[in-house]
C-alpha cells in the first residue's frame, strides 16, 4: 500500500489519467479527492471511487474556488499529502486564428490552475509530501495548432522546478510526468472535427516509435511512483511516457 492513510488531491479527476489516478490512489490506500467542472463526470467519478471519496466542483480558473475547495478538504480530512495537479485543457488553433481570450483561458487553467492549486494547498503539507503536475510531450516539440497549449506545458515544467527549489527545505518533493499521446478525452475537447482528429491521430500514432497511443493508467502508474516514497530521492524532475516521441 504504496498510499496508507495518505490524502490525495486529483485536480482534473474525472475522466481520464486523472480518474485513472484517483482510482490507482484510492488501491494503494489513499483517500481520494477529485476536482472537475462538469456535473455528469462528477458524479460518475463519485460512483466509480465509491464513499471514501470526495468530489468538489471547482473551477481551477477561479482562485476562490481553489481557496475555498482546499479549506473544505482541511476541514475535513486535517490535511493534504499529494497533490496530483493534474487538469488542463487547449484549444487547437492556427497562429493566425489564436485569439486573446484562447491565450488567457488556457494559461488560467493551466498555469495559474497549477500554481494557486499548490499555493493554496501549500500551509497544509508536511514533511513528505509529493506534488505531482501533468506536464506533455508538447513542451519538447514544435506543434503546429498547438502554440498556446504548449506554451502553457512549458510554464508548468518550469514551475516545477521553481516551486520544487521553495520547497525542498521543508522536504516536499514536486515532480512531473510528461504524457505522451493518450487515448483519453482531451484529444476531444481540442476543437477539432472528427475527421481532424482521425487524421492528426494517424501522424501523431505513426511518429510514436512504439506505434500506439499510450493508456490512461499508464501515466496513472508514473504518478503513482512519483507520489509514493519509491521517488523519495527526486524532485524537480519530469517522468516522460510518451511511447519514445521525445526521446528517439
Amino acid at each position: 500500500m504504496k498510499l496508507k492513510n495518505k490524502i490525495a488531491l486529483v485536480t482534473g479527476g474525472t475522466s481520464g489519467i486523472g480518474l485513472e489516478a484517483a482510482r490507482l490512489f484510492q488501491s494503494e490506500g489513499a483517500t481520494v479527492v477529485v476536482t472537475g467542472t462538469n456535473a455528469e463526470r462528477l458524479a460518475n467519478a463519485a460512483s466509480v471511487l465509491g464513499e471514501g471519496a470526495m468530489t468538489l466542483s471547482v473551477d481551477l480558473r477561479d482562485p476562490a474556488q481553489i481557496d475555498k475547495a482546499i479549506a473544505d478538504v482541511v476541514e475535513t480530512f486535517g490535511r493534504v499529502d499529494v497533490i496530483f495537479a493534474n487538469a488542463g485543457a487547449g484549444t487547437a488553433a492556427p497562429l493566425e486564428a489564436v485569439t486573446p481570450e484562447q491565450i488567457s483561458d488556457q494559461f488560467a487553467l493551466n498555469f495559474n490552475g497549477v500554481f494557486f492549486t499548490i499555493q493554496k494547498a501549500a500551509p497544509h503539507l508536511s514533511k513528505g509530501s509529493s506534488i505531482v503536475i501533468t506536464t506533455s510531450f508538447l513542451n519538447e516539440v514544435g506543434t503546429p495548432g498547438l502554440s498556446i497549449l504548449s506554451a502553457t506545458k512549458a510554464a508548468t515544467r518550469s514551475l516545477v522546478r521553481s516551486i520544487g527549489a521553495e520547497l525542498a527545505p521543508r522536504g516536499i518533493r514536486v515532480n512531473a510526468v510528461s504524457p505522451g499521446p493518450i487515448a483519453t478525452p482531451f484529444h476531444e475537447k481540442l476543437g477539432l472535427s472528427e475527421k481532424q482528429l482521425a487524421d492528426t491521430g494517424s501522424a501523431i500514432q505513426a511518429a510514436v516509435p512504439l506505434k500506439r497511443f499510450g493508456e490512461a493508467r499508464e501515466i496513472a502508474t508514473a504518478a503513482l511512483f512519483l507520489a509514493s516514497d519509491d521517488s523519495a530521492f527526486m524532485t524537480g524532475s519530469e517522468l516522460v511516457v510518451d511511447g519514445g516521441l521525445t526521446q528517439l
